[in-house]
Order: C-alpha cells, then sequence, then structure tokens
C-alpha cells in the first residue's frame, strides 16, 4: 500500500506548523514578554537592594535606614536559625524626624512599587510645562540609596485625567531648565506615599493590663 504524497507532505507541515506555535506560547512569548516588562520598570534595582531612602511631602521629611537585628526573638531563638539566616537578619528603622521601628508592612509596600512598577506612557514635555503636571509642588520624593551605593529618585505629581494613574519623573534631571522626562506611574503610589508619621512607626506591642506585653 502506497501513501499519496500530498497528504503526508500536508500531515508533516501541520505537524511542524503546530510544534512551532507550542514552542512559541510556551517558551519565546513568555520571555518576550518578561524581557519587555523588565525594560519598562521604573528602576533597575530589587527591594532587598534598597539599603536607606527617604521620602519627602507636603507635610513631612521621613528617612529610613535598614540595620542588622541585633537580636532575635524568643520563638526565633527557639527554632535553631542558621548562621546564614542571622546574618541575614535586618529591621527597617526611621531615623528622621524621630528615631523608631518602621512599619516593616508600609515601607516594603512602597518599595515593592518602585522595583516592580512600569511605566505605561513616557512623553518629553519642556520644562516651563513642570506646574501643568505638578512638578512645582510635588506629591512626594522619595530617595533611594542601594548597597552599591548607587541612588536613584522618583518624583510624584498631580494624578492624570481620570484619577488612574500619576505623572512622575524618574531620575529627574539636576538642571532646572532640561526637558522633562514624564511617565505614568499606578495610582497605588498615593497610597504608598500618603501616611501620616505615626503609621510609619511599628505599632507598639499590647498589654495584657498587668503591666506584661502580650505574647
Amino acid at each position: 500500500m502506497k501513501f499519496q504524497r500530498t497528504p503526508l507532505i500536508l500531515l508533516l507541515a501541520a505537524l511542524i506548523l503546530g510544534t512551532g506555535i507550542l514552542i512559541y506560547e510556551t517558551q519565546i512569548s513568555p520571555q518576550q514578554e518578561a524581557a519587555k516588562e523588565t525594560r519598562n520598570r521604573l528602576f533597575p534595582f530589587k527591594e532587598e537592594d534598597v539599603q536607606s531612602f527617604s521620602l519627602k511631602t507636603r507635610q513631612q521629611t521621613l528617612s529610613f535606614e535598614k540595620k542588622s537585628a541585633a537580636a532575635l526573638t524568643k520563638s526565633q531563638q527557639n527554632s535553631s536559625p542558621s548562621p546564614q539566616a542571622i546574618a541575614n537578619a535586618f529591621v527597617w528603622k526611621m531615623v528622621a524626624p524621630t528615631t523608631a521601628t518602621a512599619n516593616d508592612a508600609y515601607v516594603s509596600y512602597l518599595l515593592n512599587l518602585m522595583a516592580t512598577a512600569t511605566r505605561e506612557q513616557t512623553i518629553t514635555v519642556p520644562a516651563a510645562q513642570r506646574a501643568e503636571f505638578g512638578f512645582d509642588q510635588p506629591l512626594a520624593i522619595t530617595e533611594v540609596k542601594l548597597k552599591n551605593q548607587q541612588t536613584h529618585s522618583l518624583v510624584l505629581g498631580k494624578s492624570n485625567f481620570d484619577g488612574s494613574a500619576l505623572y512622575a519623573q524618574v531620575d529627574p534631571p539636576t538642571d532646572p531648565n532640561q526637558d522633562l522626562s514624564v511617565v505614568l506611574v499606578p495610582a497605588d503610589f498615593e497610597n504608598a506615599v500618603n501616611r501620616p508619621l505615626a503609621e510609619w512607626q511599628a505599632p507598639e506591642p499590647k498589654s495584657d493590663g498587668k503591666g506584661k506585653n502580650k505574647k
């Protein structure tokens, strides 16, 4: 029995095409999307790379530093952590305008946004239009210092026309007359920076009323 050549060729072509589509959808396309997302990120650093940062809003100026944990909690001691875990232990400390242990959740929220958020759109505008985007009186200015001593800054301006995003500058130029590179960033940044001083500090342990803290 002989197979007809044309159906066999069509079958092989369909098999090759299907294999190619499968490879593209499972390997090539995800890699391209990941590369595109990386290119569009606001900053090239990761959250854990940040060693210190400052946050200046219209109401206050705050400074934070990452400090090595001097001691582990009792529960951590009982779990016999490895030497590496002890070496990697750290806490965020507020160093201005007061000294206190920082609220790790809110610090992490802001730094994670900076490290993972992507720019939705970028436009170049003359420096004379600074006020139109809210950069004459910024919503907030965040400056971070990394472990490798590099620094980066994010200036947040007004909301866009429908309130879905904020105008921002990423590592703005020092020359006030230079054109501005304006990007749209997630509106979540407004919640990340607009907090009263008390919320940036770690909550006090609750007392059981007998002079002892609850565990």
